[in-house]
């Protein structure tokens, strides 16, 4: 026969073995829950990044900075204007129906000077290995269409790059034409990494749906360090060591809080291409 004793012991015993049970319960829900909200995130967080490598660089000549909404600069700096006040003189606004004929040598060398507010960007064109752009770009400057224009955007978180080549400064601007990607399997891009110092193509390329090739204007970006992007974006140039001290001084300035219209993060700095030169070396 259990004695009373015995009996509370038991039910003592049980009760313990219960409240074990529910906290284990308990923690295995929790590890479920978390596991769930961890996917979310995680789903989120790609996504996120997706956008952010696709759409910063979009160029239509119609919409060229249409997914402009995520913002690489959350907290902008207050650092002064390192650069002087623009050059007198009016933005181009023409545009051209179709891309202009290949009139470049391609096995020249060629040299793009931006004459800015900042000081002097040299950079060497790739004309064998992205022709199209070279010749574009050459089509362009002799046209003064980027004389005057405001490099209108700056990123300085994930990748750190200079946007420029719209003469409405918005990021929706482009010269009514595109011209096709080129030069994507570029030696210099080694493991998804633009490095610092490449000047590479705009465009509206988008790598969930695949759709967008060929889509490049007028904007380019200048990348001030080293950036993990696909290799979407024609690579086009390489900036001078001279030219990568004044793209340092324009990020060392930091970039201004996202514009309420357009999304770009401007850079603190008056960035602005005072005149755009490109010549046969």
């Amino acid at each position: 026969m259990v004695s009373q004793e015995q009996r509370r012991r038991q039910l003592a015993r049980e009760k313990y073995l219960r409240q074990q049970q529910r906290r284990t319960d308990a923690r295995r829900k929790a590890r479920i829950r978390n596991s769930v909200i961890a996917s979310v995130l995680g789903v989120v967080v790609v996504l996120s990044v997706t956008v952010f490598l696709t759409k910063p660089f979009e160029d239509d000549g119609k919409k060229e900075n249409a997914g402009a909404e995520v913002t690489p600069s959350a907290s902008p700096s207050k650092a002064p204007d390192p650069c002087e006040k623009p050059a007198a003189g009016k933005v181009e606004t023409q545009t051209w129906k179709k891309e202009p004929a290949l009139a470049i040598d391609e096995s020249a060398k060629y040299t793009m000077k931006l004459d800015t507010t900042c000081g002097e960007i040299d950079i060497a064109l790739k004309a064998s290995a992205a022709p199209h752009t070279v010749n574009s770009f050459k089509f362009l400057a002799d046209k003064g269409y980027f004389d005057h224009s405001k490099c209108h955007r700056l990123t300085d978180q994930g990748i750190y790059v200079l946007q420029c080549g719209d003469p409405q400064g918005t990021g929706m601007g482009g010269p009514g034409y595109t011209i096709p990607d080129e030069n994507l399997k570029d030696k210099s891009l080694k493991g998804g990494v633009y490095p610092a110092g490449t000047v590479a193509m705009a465009n509206q390329y988008n790598a969930q749906t695949k759709q967008g090739r060929d889509s490049g204007g007028s904007q380019f970006f200048l990348v001030y360090q080293d950036s993990q992007l696909p290799p979407d974006y024609t690579p086009f140039g390489t900036v001078s060591e001279a030219g990568m001290k004044v793209l340092q001084k324009i990020a060392k300035a930091g970039a201004q809080a996202p514009d309420p219209q357009t999304g770009n993060t401007a850079p603190n700095a008056t960035v602005v291409i005072n005149k755009a030169t490109v010549s046969e070396s």
